[in-house]
């Protein structure tokens, strides 16, 4: 399974990174925007994680691109902030399948990558 991590803060991109190919994944990290689009343009990913504030580039483009690029690919959303906390991403984001806190444990996250991983 092909997992594209799209996060500004490399610890925290690396910590889930570690964690997911522990459960035997493929993953790829980008840390911006851009370089996450050009990564969708070449690979199919069965999901991506994806920070709500990136430091470069607007999440929603991202997921706007995965979407139109491979639209079996689940998106799941990260966030620290209460932005879309009553649940109108999904709304707005048709491949949004999850929307959860940045310090959701990384062993729940590897859980609902495989499970929207395995619907792809």
């Amino acid at each position: 399974m092909q997992v594209l991590i799209v996060e500004s803060t490399a610890a925290l991109a690396e910590l889930w990174q570690r964690h997911l190919e522990r459960h035997g994944l493929t993953v790829s990290i980008s840390s911006s925007g851009e370089a996450a689009c050009d990564l969708i343009g070449s690979i199919r990913y069965d999901v991506i994680i994806l920070d709500l504030v990136l430091a470069e580039g607007a999440a929603f483009a991202v997921a706007d691109y995965a979407q139109y690029r491979w639209p079996q690919t689940s998106v799941i959303f990260v966030t620290d902030t209460t932005f879309f906390s009553d649940g109108s991403i999904f709304s707005i984001v048709p491949n949004a399948r999850a929307f959860i806190q940045t310090r959701t444990p990384p062993e729940d996250l590897a859980a609902m990558v495989e499970h929207y991983g395995r619907a792809a």
